[in-house]
């Protein structure tokens, strides 16, 4: 039985080192990825949400998670932004910070940030955590929990 186990774990050890990136594919997917939040970064600072919400997964499976509750589906996370950030005012300057950036296998990364937002309604921050995976050749956000 001990036998079988150590196996089975070999071969997991085996399959994950399989998948992890290497280096040079490890830099490209992090420049991608950076690329991605740079570019919602943009979106949002110009007052476009839909632009914004093109980071994400387009997919009903997409999941949000904030102190309001959880949310599922990319519409859904898109109607969510917009009725919380109403107007370009209330929606202010993003800034993000970047605090880690994971690979957790060959297609998905863990990345753990702090978002500031600069506005005339009183500033906002908070830490958020995303869960990426690369869909059709794209990086996408396919968890999202922000607080």
């Amino acid at each position: 039985m001990l036998l079988v186990r150590m196996k089975k774990l070999v071969y997991v050890a085996l399959m994950l080192g399989a998948c992890a990136p290497s280096g040079k594919q490890e830099a490209g997917d992090r420049k991608a990825i950076l690329k991605v939040l740079d570019e919602q970064m943009h979106a949002w600072n110009q007052g476009n949400l839909e632009a914004y919400m093109q980071g994400y997964w387009q997919s009903d499976s997409l999941m949000f998670t904030s102190s309001q509750g959880i949310q599922h589906g990319w519409q859904q996370t898109l109607q969510r932004y917009k009725s919380s950030y109403p107007t370009t005012e209330v929606m202010g300057q993003l800034r993000f910070e970047i605090l880690q950036l994971t690979p957790t296998s060959c297609d998905s990364y863990f990345l753990t940030g702090r978002y500031h937002l600069s506005r005339s309604v009183g500033n906002l921050s908070g830490i958020f955590t995303l869960v990426w995976r690369k869909i059709d050749h794209r990086w996408v956000i396919i968890y999202d929990q922000t607080c």
